[in-house]
This record gives C-alpha cells, sequence and structure tokens, in this order.
C-alpha cells in the first residue's frame, strides 16, 4: 500500500466532510433517534458505497479523459452548485 496516497486521502477527505451535510445530518439522526450505533453503522455504509462508487468512476474516467479536463469539470460543477445554493434553487 502507498502509505502517502492512503494518508492524503484520509486527510483530505476527513478535512473535506468536517462540519458537512452529511456530519449534520448523522447528528440530527443520532439525535432524533436516540440510536447512535444505527446511525453510525448506516452512515459509514453509506459514505463507503458513495466513495465505491467515486472510485469506481474515477478509475474509469481517468482513462479516458485527461485529468486536467476531470479537474476543470468539477470547478465548473462546484460553481454551478454554489451559484444554485446562494440562489435558493438547490
Amino acid at each position: 500500500m502507498d502509505w502517502r496516497v492512503f494518508l492524503t486521502t484520509f486527510g483530505v477527505i476527513f478535512l473535506a466532510e468536517m462540519g458537512d451535510k452529511t456530519q449534520l445530518a448523522a447528528m440530527t439522526m443520532a439525535a432524533q433517534t436516540k440510536r447512535p450505533w444505527a446511525v453510525f453503522i448506516a452512515a459509514a455504509l453509506a459514505l463507503t458505497a458513495v466513495s465505491a462508487i467515486g472510485v469506481v468512476v474515477g478509475s474509469v474516467v481517468g482513462d479516458y479523459i485527461p485529468l486536467i479536463w476531470v479537474k476543470r469539470v468539477a470547478a465548473v460543477a462546484f460553481i454551478v452548485i454554489g451559484v444554485l445554493m446562494l440562489a435558493n434553487k438547490f
């Protein structure tokens, strides 16, 4: 295993997920249901599934599209989502 890739990925994902909608949703669900372990397991499985989809799609896309274009498309998508959120459309 490439520990540098592992630790970089862990750090980036960990920091990106802190305080986001997913964490707030998990906190809300745990508070509402009073079942923290069920919420933890469900959230962990959901995040694992979403991450697996991202890794598989990224691996396939990376074989056919240059990385610079993947980054550009991702940047445009983030900008569009941000504008939509500011306009209360998302």
